[in-house]
């Protein structure tokens, strides 16, 4: 396993869009240094947050060589993979796989598979989720799972799905990422728990982020670990050494910033990150925006203004 899963922390980074939709390579290089000196295993390129799939090609690429220069050795780069094209299911599952052999080509540690939505409701629903992974396991990657609940745009995998995944020889890991259904994570982390030891749970849950690490999070792969990392890093040491009353308070000052940011339109947070770094002063502001999302309301500004002000001021 190339991968490191120990009390980990992988910030799924975003782009830094200018308003016309180019992308500052200046600006992402300015925050991808920072990030360099912060307490994290490594970064997930590609993913929602880096809104991966509606990028072309040649700005995947520009992006994964930007981190990767900023990047100390040691730290390492997970690819987002998956699909843009939709027309039937067997092009769905080629541009998947090409995507991730872009990735292996680049020199990625690893992928994060993303959840096939297109395939919700279809007759064959299961059948096609495990030929998904199948391709992308033939990359010989240490693969991510990724397990998006369906109230928050994913796909439901159910148990014996879950089961024929994990039976993969590289799926290593799954992130969680259900958003709002608590019951789903504890029924997963269970089965990991009874039956799959070996495999790695990962947080994605944004929202529910010290629970989660308590109920068998090895570690977080998150999008609001994009910013105030070493506050989250911390939660994470915290739990694993049973210092619980620090895990407690870093959980109510994560669930603070969480709480601003990852709210309806759920499409908007990535703009509110990005407008988290503004604030910290790593991205410039204008070079924070996302063309994908419906952008940033006053009134959030001034909500994610006071946390972030909270937070500076506890020293995060």
């Amino acid at each position: 396993m190339s991968l490191d899963f120990d009390r980990c922390l992988y910030p799924a980074v975003p782009v830094t869009f200018r308003k016309d939709g180019t992308i500052d390579f200046e600006a992402l290089k300015g925050y991808a240094k920072w990030l360099d000196t912060q307490p994290i295993t490594g970064i997930a390129v590609w993913a929602h947050t880096g809104r991966g799939l509606k990028l072309p090609s040649k700005d995947r690429e520009q992006v994964y060589k930007v981190y990767r220069e900023a990047l100390s050795d040691d730290k390492k780069i997970i690819c987002g993979v998956g699909a843009s094209t939709y027309a039937n299911e067997d092009e769905f599952i080629d541009d998947a796989k090409k995507m991730g052999e872009h990735a292996k080509s680049l020199g990625a540690d690893g992928i994060l598979a993303y959840a096939p939505s297109f395939f919700r409701s279809k007759e064959n629903q299961d059948e096609l989720i495990v030929k998904y992974h199948t391709a992308l396991d033939s990359l010989g990657l240490d693969m991510v799972l990724f397990y998006l609940y369906e109230a928050a745009g994913g796909i439901t995998y159910s148990l014996d799905v879950l089961r024929e995944l994990f039976a993969l020889k590289n799926a290593v890991a799954i992130k969680m990422a259900t958003l709002d259904s608590v019951m789903t994570y504890q029924d997963v982390s269970n089965l990991i728990a009874r039956e799959f030891p070996e495999k790695i749970l990962i947080t994605g849950e944004d929202r529910m982020f010290g629970y989660t690490v308590m109920r068998g999070g090895k570690g977080a792969l998150v999008g609001i670990g994009s910013a105030f990392t070493k506050m989250q890093k911390a939660l994470i040491d915290a739990y694993y050494d049973g210092d619980f009353k620090k895990f407690v308070e870093l959980t109510i000052l994560v669930d603070k910033l969480a709480e601003v940011t990852f709210i309806k339109p759920m499409e908007g947070y990535i703009q509110r990150m990005l407008h988290v770094l503004v604030l910290q002063g790593l991205v410039p502001e204008n070079a924070a925006y996302d063309p994908y999302g419906p952008g940033v309301s006053d009134i959030e500004k001034e909500a994610i203004k006071g946390v972030v002000k909270e937070l500076e001021g506890l020293g995060w």
